[in-house]
């Protein structure tokens, strides 16, 4: 298929681009203001569909709304009826729609457009009202308070915040972009058009309703966690989809971090992440000839994964006498378990500095270490 999309260097229409060639879902041809008439005539010949994202939220003058929002969306669609070629139409508007302000009353008008397009052309239309919409390569101070959020936190600079209490919808570009792709793969067997309340395709994917207070401290959070070596609450959706937003507005300069390396004549101990019920994660290097270790622990438990070269753990129960081996390799990836209630050590057996990934259930806590010393 080929896929007009419009508004293809905005927000959406970059990401949903970059989704459809990736993914090799469509062909697309890109609509930007800057092209006249004809191209896009052009492009309303070849089109098996059309994604149109162009519109205005920001002008200088109110009276642009119209002729950015309404008056666009009348050209495109006379075109296609001018081309002969009435293709599905999918079109982000926006929940202000339901509004009275200029930007909403436009975005009505080019509502009623679309629909009654594919009314008289019996053509599937998807008219989205849409919240607002966060992720990857938005604009700060113009697509949301993420973004302008995101941007500020990673530069260490202070945010605004009016109203913590205000309730907010947030909808991740991700979550967004597959539903349009699946709407897309929809259009060689599902062409006719389909009468929806108020005209409003219901969103599929998650509308997450949260407020500016949380989003704020959440995002806030991120910047200081390079210090603590922490890392989010991942299992929570939003706040996942807030990280990676974060992430993606860090000066690329600014993209490494320091981790402070406890070194001594046997090697050195270097902690890497520490997660909030999800454990610690270290990083150890031994010299060789070296035994560290010669502890056991309560209630913490450990994985160790030697990563290179090569050395023995060994385990002896603590009130017993029989001891354990197991030699690993970084050759040979291989998980060993640290239980609770065993006394360990791990020797480096070769010639090189041998390097363990380690992890804990728990981040090492000073005021209760749970280690007690005693030899294998």
């Amino acid at each position: 298929m080929k896929i007009l999309v419009t508004g293809a260097r905005g927000f959406m229409g970059s990401n949903l681009i970059t989704a459809l060639r990736y993914r090799s879902v469509a062909e697309v041809l890109s609509y930007t203001h800057d092209l006249d008439d004809d191209a896009l005539l052009s492009m309303c010949r070849q089109c098996d569909g059309v994604v149109h994202l162009a519109g205005v939220n920001r002008p200088e003058k109110e009276e642009d709304f119209e002729k950015g929002n309404a008056g666009l969306t009348e050209k495109l669609l006379t075109f296609l009826e001018k081309a002969e070629n009435p293709v599905p139409v999918i079109c982000s508007s926006s929940t202000r729609a339901a509004g009275n302000d200029a930007y909403g009353i436009s975005k009505k008008k080019a509502e009623d457009l679309i629909n009654a397009y594919g009314r008289r052309n019996d053509t599937r239309v998807f008219v989205y009202r849409l919240p607002n919409v966060f992720g990857k390569w938005s604009r700060p101070e113009y697509n949301s308070a993420v973004a302008t959020f995101c941007y500020h936190t990673a530069r260490k600079e202070p945010i605004r915040i009016d109203d913590r209490s205000h309730a907010m919808k947030l909808l991740y570009i991700d979550d967004i972009v597959q539903e349009f792709i699946e709407d897309i793969e929809s259009f060689e067997t599902e062409k006719t058009y389909r009468e929806n309340e108020g005209g409003i395709e219901p969103l599929r994917c998650v509308v997450h309703e949260t407020t500016l207070g949380f989003v704020a401290d959440t995002i806030l959070s991120f910047g200081k966690m390079r210090e603590s070596l922490s890392v989010p609450d991942l299992s929570d959706p939003l706040t996942s989809k807030l990280y990676s937003t974060y992430l993606s507005f860090l000066p690329p300069n600014e993209l490494s971090y320091d981790l402070k390396m406890n070194c001594d004549e046997r090697g050195s101990f270097t902690e890497f992440l520490r997660t909030r019920g999800a454990g610690q994660v270290s990083v150890n290097i031994s010299r060789p000839g070296i035994v560290k270790g010669q502890h056991w622990h309560d209630s913490k438990n450990e994985k160790f994964l030697v990563v290179k070269g090569k050395g023995l753990i060994r385990f002896r129960k603590v009130g017993e006498e029989d001891i354990f081996d197991y030699h690993v390799t970084g050759e040979k990836l291989q998980v060993v378990e640290i239980p609770t209630g065993y006394t360990h050590c791990i020797i480096n057996e070769g010639a090189e500095d041998m390097v363990t990934v380690m992890w804990a259930n728990e981040p090492f806590n000073p005021d209760y270490p749970d280690t007690f010393h005693e030899e294998v």
